[in-house]
């Protein structure tokens, strides 16, 4: 009798671990629209078996060439399409018809649209003006982030930011009318030193605050298909990636942000470095009941030839990450002086070395995402 009093008290338990675990597997936002609601039950189970693909700006420029029809970087080396579009709405706030990298944003609608239809995700950053000084968001002034909070000098201009970023999303629909699902990564690299929402230039209490303030107001304007991305930059603990954690209730995506530079990090070096984030950002996905996912990475030029299969695919392979993106490709850069992609296109040094990341089956590009039906 004992015995089975035991196993019925462990049936029990494991019974209500797993009620537990599948009840936190869902949109933070309640009401969510029901694509949404699938996406995430989707990614959640695509993660244990493959990583999505991503490239910043795909479809609107690449090296040498800008806003040619089903053009891609990407597509001119494998014949497929990234499984995943980042793309940034930065300008939005000055009531600009272009964003920070010159793409207008009636075509950045269209091609998130065309992307959609295809059977791919998409993800959208904001680089969002300093609000107090009117300055860049690398602009670090102390104090930024507090103006804006409820009750402080620059809300209200915060808040007709967010009714431009509202109407943004709004008009990013289906033919059918329906809402595209977004995974949305406001306040992105929170843990860096670089940006007005950084560590270094307001206190955890506010940007958990300004967090849970955004997420409220776009649900009010009724904005229901988006799944909100957490972005870290430097952290080396899970008490370092989770001081400004918002919540469950207002997250849905767990992820960080990590290059590496020419000179500065040895493949070695990155790897290490890479393993031990990717290590805490898998336990803290699986405390938190999140997807797990890089939000950007890549190494600018790609000076390495088997970047991709040597130091990129060991360490996203069979980690249980959802996606991983990497940036954008400008080309060459007058300002800066220097090549500036983190993609490979014909020719390129590591292009080959692409072709052979690409066909592991692990990973999916736009073609094999489509026949996982992510959003049914």
């Amino acid at each position: 009798m004992t015995k089975l009093k035991n196993f019925l008290f462990f049936f029990l338990c494991v019974c209500v671990i797993q009620n537990n675990i599948l009840h936190a597997q869902k949109c933070s936002d309640e009401n969510a629209t029901v694509l949404t609601k699938k996406l995430f039950s989707n990614l959640f189970k695509l993660k244990n078996t493959f990583t999505i693909f991503g490239h910043q700006d795909d479809l609107a420029y690449g090296v040498g060439w800008k806003y040619e029809n089903n053009r891609s970087d990407i597509h001119s080396l494998v014949n497929d399409f990234p499984g995943l579009y980042g793309w940034d709405i930065a300008h939005i706030e000055l009531d600009s018809s272009k964003n920070i990298d010159g793409v207008p944003f009636d075509l950045m609608k269209q091609y998130i649209k065309d992307a959609f239809k295809r059977g791919g995700l998409i993800t959208i950053s904001w680089h969002a003006r300093n609000p107090l000084t009117g300055k860049s968001a690398w602009d670090t002034t102390n104090g930024s982030l507090h103006s804006i909070l409820p009750g402080n000098p620059n809300h209200t201009k915060y808040t007709v930011w967010l009714d431009k970023v509202a109407e943004f999303l709004i008009d990013l629909k289906s033919e059918t009318g329906t809402p595209i699902p977004i995974l949305f990564r406001p306040f992105h690299e929170l843990t860096g030193n670089w940006f007005w929402w950084c560590k270094n230039v307001s206190s955890s209490h506010d940007f958990i605050k300004l967090w849970r303030f955004t997420t409220k107001y776009l649900q009010q304007k009724n904005i229901h298909n988006l799944l909100y991305v957490y972005n870290a930059a430097d952290f080396s603990t899970s008490s370092d990636f989770l001081n400004r954690y918002p919540g469950n209730d207002v997250v849905d995506i767990v992820s960080f942000d990590r290059y590496q530079f020419p000179g500065k990090n040895s493949r070695e070096e990155f790897i290490k470095i890479m393993k031990s984030q990717i290590g805490i950002l898998k336990n803290v996905a699986v405390s938190k009941q999140k997807i797990a996912a890089i939000a950007e990475t890549g190494y600018e030029a790609i000076p390495d030839k088997t970047w991709w299969t040597k130091t990129l695919l060991p360490l996203i392979q069979h980690n249980k990450l959802s996606y991983v993106l990497v940036w954008r490709n400008e080309g060459y850069m007058p300002s800066i002086n220097k090549m500036h992609y983190y993609a490979p296109y014909p020719n390129q040094i590591s292009a080959t070395d692409f072709k052979l990341f690409y066909s592991d089956t692990s990973l999916l590009f736009e073609q094999n995402l489509r026949s996982k039906n992510i959003y049914q």
